[in-house]
């Protein structure tokens, strides 16, 4: 019985796209803008679809609540036992995001969020194997499936029967999708001949349906993308790795050995494979996100308890400042990182044509927020932290990998920056063009100047005017219009870096890096003030708590973007690079203090 869907009714995020909404709020940030109808008011649920995510989440908990001796075991094992895959069968997880007319559970990009999140506050590896299947495994057929297709597969991936896998990554191309050698060559048949290796496959010893990415080189394009069973002739999996954390969940390598493909089985159209990977995961990150967001809150449950119930000196360690201080700054990064998800997955579920800057966004803090509260809660636990029967060094070891798959932290900051900096730099190109079609065009021409020259005074007139202050409740007007000032001063380096560089900002990873935090804070920062303004009028301590993480979100990322813009013209990145030279030439640390 599938116990999910038998209390479910569609859960979707309410609040309808706007025209505004077309345009993507991160990107313009990179112009000096704040699109406030695109983030203002935060999105919510009704109370009927809230009631019915409620009895999911319920239902999560009592199936994952008493199984931690469980989970520390099969990380010792490095496996999940079939018995557990099957009760996950049962409940339905593997049907959250599927249409309730293939038998899934029809949830929205938001709900399912919340769902993993739940399902990440009790084991990274759980939330892992029922994640992978639907944010990535199978989201292919979903966005980009025919109804052929999916009338075939569907049901049998939302009852489990199913269980998908995501095959991009191989060996040496890392983050670098678009350099891949796993081939498909077409057949006189039409059908297609499959030979390759994918390595790090999560889900790939227990599933078998796969998205496969493989080289086509055909005039359409080199990369598209299959849908292939493990149980096609040639298609095998490799031993299971073990790895630092998440050992529970299945990673192996996949083998295609001659895999004859079907015609029918090409996804999307030939040549387009690398535009649909990208689509897949930059939709799929919310999953990544909500499970983020769900460890901490397991962190700071038990670092709180933890704090409370340890005495040192006499007295709980609570009592002391610089615990306090940590206890804070997970609840800071909880609360920032949950908005930014949630806001992330209101874009998707309105059908904005434009998230994957704002997608990137999110995996990236969320991610490394997951990371630094991990980090602290074992810190707080101290020696009993490091020790297995606690689990708090699982939870520390399953969170290292969250800034590395799907898109490492680095590669995700290159990508925030330069697809921001590529509307201004769209502008700045129409700038251009603009001079030369006065003579031609005069009315198109001067346009253009006009529309760039009020641009550029509305950057340079007095900050808060017109922006977000009057969005937000008197508490937050000081936090407004810190994000309003390094919103136009984003615009404003971004401009001088455009000119300075050009063409050549691509090579310039330092600047870009710094581009990206500052549009990072800004956005994540947004979203906290729309999502504070949103609880306006609630007299309670948690309302009053929420400002107060307001204050210090903006606090904090101001005296960031300061010093990160600051940096853009006054660094050391020459220094920092002839080092780096240095030491590739002498393989090895060569300094030593007993050395001459």
């Amino acid at each position: 019985m599938n116990i999910l869907r038998s209390n479910h009714q569609q859960i979707e995020d309410v609040r309808p796209a706007t025209a505004d909404d077309r345009q993507s709020p991160a990107k313009a940030l990179f112009c000096g803008d704040i699109l406030q109808a695109s983030l203002w008011p935060f999105p919510d649920m009704d109370a009927e679809k809230s009631d019915s995510l409620n009895l999911v989440v319920e239902s999560v908990d009592r199936f994952l609540a008493d199984r931690q001796e469980d989970f520390q075991r099969w990380d010792r094992d490095g496996g999940q036992p079939e018995e557990f895959i099957e009760a996950l069968r049962e409940l339905g997880l593997f049907g959250l995001i599927i249409p309730e007319e293939f038998g899934g559970i029809g949830l929205s990009n938001a709900a399912y969020s919340r769902v993993l999140q739940q399902c990440s506050r009790f084991d990274s590896s759980a939330s892992l194997t029922i994640g992978a299947h639907s944010s990535i495994g199978m989201k292919g057929l979903l966005l980009f499936g025919t109804d052929e297709q999916k009338n075939r597969y569907l049901p049998a991936l939302a009852s489990g029967e199913l269980i998908a896998a995501f095959c991009l990554t191989e060996p040496g191309s890392g983050s670098d999708a678009a350099s891949i050698s796993t081939s498909a060559s077409r057949q006189d048949s039409g059908d297609w001949l499959l030979n390759g290796e994918k390595i790090w496959i999560t889900n790939g010893g227990v599933a078998n349906f796969y998205t496969v990415f493989a080289r086509t080189d055909s005039p359409a394009g080199k990369v598209s993308a299959f849908l292939v069973e493990r149980n096609f002739s040639g298609v095998s999996s490799g031993k299971n790795e073990h790895k630092l954390g998440i050992r529970a969940s299945s990673t192996t390598s996949v083998f295609f050995d001659n895999v004859r493909v079907p015609a029918a089985n090409l996804l999307g159209e030939e040549g387009k494979g690398f535009k649909i990977a990208m689509s897949i995961l930059n939709n799929g990150r919310t999953g990544l996100g909500g499970g983020a967001v769900g460890g901490m809150k397991g962190c700071i449950a038990l670092s709180v308890q933890q704090a409370m119930e340890r005495k040192q000196f006499g007295r709980s360690i609570g009592e002391f400042g610089l615990i306090k201080k940590k206890i804070a700054a997970m609840a800071v990064d909880c609360f920032a990182a949950e908005s930014v998800v949630w806001m992330v997955a209101h874009l998707i579920d309105s059908g904005h044509p434009d998230y994957s800057t704002e997608a990137a966004i999110s995996k990236v803090f969320a991610s490394e927020a997951m990371c630094r509260t991990a980090t602290e809660a074992l810190q707080i636990a101290a020696g009993s932290g490091y020790m297995q029967e606690l689990p708090y060094e699982r939870i520390f070891r399953d969170s290292r990998i969250l800034t590395i798959f799907e898109g490492t932290s680095e590669i995700l900051r290159l990508f925030i920056a330069l697809s921001g900096i590529r509307d201004s730099g769209r502008l700045l190109q129409d700038v251009s063009e603009a001079f030369d079609d006065i003579t031609s065009n005069p009315i198109k021409g001067f346009g253009l100047l006009a529309d760039y020259a009020g641009r550029r005074l509305g950057n340079l007139a007095s900050v808060g005017q017109n922006r977000i202050v009057g969005a937000v409740p008197d508490e937050l007007r000081d936090d407004a219009l810190v994000f309003e000032k390094y919103t136009l001063e984003l615009g404003r380096m971004t401009d001088v870096v455009l000119r300075r560089h050009g063409k050549s900002i691509v090579e310039k990873q330092f600047a870009l890096e710094r581009l990206a935090d500052v549009a990072i804070d800004l956005f994540v920062g947004l979203c906290v003030l729309s999502r504070v303004s949103s609880m306006n009028n609630d007299s309670s301590e948690q309302y009053r708590q929420a400002i107060s993480i307001a204050h210090v979100f903006s606090q904090q990322a101001k005296r960031r973007m300061n010093r990160g813009l600051r940096a853009m013209l006054h660094n050391e990145d020459e220094a920092a690079k002839s080092l780096a030279a240095f030491l590739f030439e002498a393989k090895e640390y060569p300094w030593d203090t007993y050395r001459v």
